[in-house]
């Protein structure tokens, strides 16, 4: 059972950071602040994790996020490697990236989201420790990122830009916790709203005075970004709807929403190679990027190229998740098959719900119910008087 509120926002956050990337529209990052909430669903889901088998879920959530960087590590670290890039030491972090692997010129912006990867992997290594403080001192707890981050931006602490990126995306990360535990439903509306508001106010306030080199793009001010993005957090898990089930209604909709979850992580490592080799040769034919259709144009390319590497090799997730591999997921299963193979993820985003909705039947028990036939149900009560 999955929480397919929590898979409709993360499959609009992959689609907007793939548009953001093609297109370069700041706006967007406005719009929608993708890669925090792509940060704050994963710490809800870790906290989930946590609680249910504590910090082995650590070593669970490394082997779901690594393989598909290795994969893509095999195609790109032998290119670069052969195009000028120094063999060292170094190269041995595309296998773990606790920093930055190292990359060619070339390879340094086709390969430029590995950051995703390196600051998710930092997160989960450190969530056990912050998961035990939150549980204890919640408000400091969710408070310390972001007291790091304004102590960084107004020159109180310099600090490198690892620190920054903490700052901003722990954050979010930790808003995730908060709403594992039901601390953002359980704020009434005059105190959540009022606070939306204010940090929106704030951190668009600190956008329009501190512009970047992209204008009001999110992406280059950390703290705008930071406290913009919280505010749409605290909205989007806060009033968070108890289920979509308009969803269902669209088989097309729904069958999206699942591939590009079950393939979330193939999609982000693969679609910037594409974006950045498409970018000359589009211009060449003359589809410029300031063009409507031209842009169009890319964004149906890089699409495409995606998809086809992700039939090649998204199945990698599935065997990173102990799921039975697929070539598109979401076609119809077995009911065996389901009860097998169990979706990790699944009953992470399960244990979400529950805990935000603590007064709701949990589902699998009513489908016991719903499946087991009433005659065998009077047999084992008879056999239980017998004995």
């Amino acid at each position: 059972m999955r929480n397919r509120y929590f898979d409709l926002l993360r499959f609009l956050a992959i689609v907007r950071v793939v548009v953001y990337h093609v297109t370069g529209w700041a706006t967007l990052t406005l719009v929608f602040p993708a890669m925090s909430v792509m940060f704050a669903l994963a710490g809800s889901l870790m906290a989930a994790s946590l609680t249910r088998s504590g910090p082995a879920a650590v070593g669970r959530r490394l082997r779901r996020l690594l393989p598909s960087l290795w994969v893509l590590a095999l195609v790109f670290v032998p290119a670069m490697l052969l195009s000028g890039m120094p063999m060292s030491p170094r190269v041995l972090l595309w296998l773990f990236p606790i920093a930055d692997p190292p990359a060619n010129n070339w390879g340094a912006l086709a390969l430029s989201i590995i950051w995703y990867l390196r600051d998710y992997l930092w997160f989960v290594l450190a969530s056990p420790v912050a998961f035990w403080l939150f549980r204890r001192a919640p408000l400091p707890t969710l408070l310390a990122p972001y007291l790091l981050l304004v102590a960084i931006e107004v020159g109180i602490y310099p600090a490198p830009p690892v620190l920054r990126e903490f700052g901003l995306y722990f954050g979010a990360w930790m808003l995730g916790f908060a709403h594992h535990a039901g601390m953002l439903r359980r704020l009434a509306g005059r105190v959540l709203y009022p606070v939306a508001l204010a940090l929106a106010v704030t951190g668009g306030a600190w956008i329009v005075g501190h512009p970047g080199p992209r204008g009001y793009d999110l992406n280059d001010n950390h703290l705008g970004n930071a406290l913009w993005s919280a505010a749409f957090i605290l909205i989007v898990l806060g009033r968070a709807p108890a289920g979509v089930a308009w969803l269902g209604r669209s088989r097309l909709a729904d069958r999206s929403v699942t591939v590009v979850n079950r393939r979330a992580l193939t999609i982000y490592l693969w679609h910037m190679p594409f974006v950045v080799a498409l970018t000359p040769l589009v211009d060449v034919v003359g589809w410029s990027h300031q063009d409507p259709v031209g842009l169009a144009i890319r964004v149906v390319l890089v699409f495409a190229l995606v998809g086809v590497v992700t039939l090649a090799v998204g199945w990698v997730e599935d065997v990173a998740a102990r799921r039975r591999p697929e070539l598109i997921p979401g076609g119809p299963v077995q009911a065996t098959e389901l009860a097998d193979q169990p979706d990790t993820e699944g009953r992470e985003q399960l244990d979400t719900e529950r805990r935000d909705r603590p007064d709701e039947q949990p589902a699998e028990a009513t489908l016991r119910r719903a499946v087991v036939p009433p005659q065998r149900v009077a047999a084992a009560r008879s056999d239980v008087s017998a004995g």
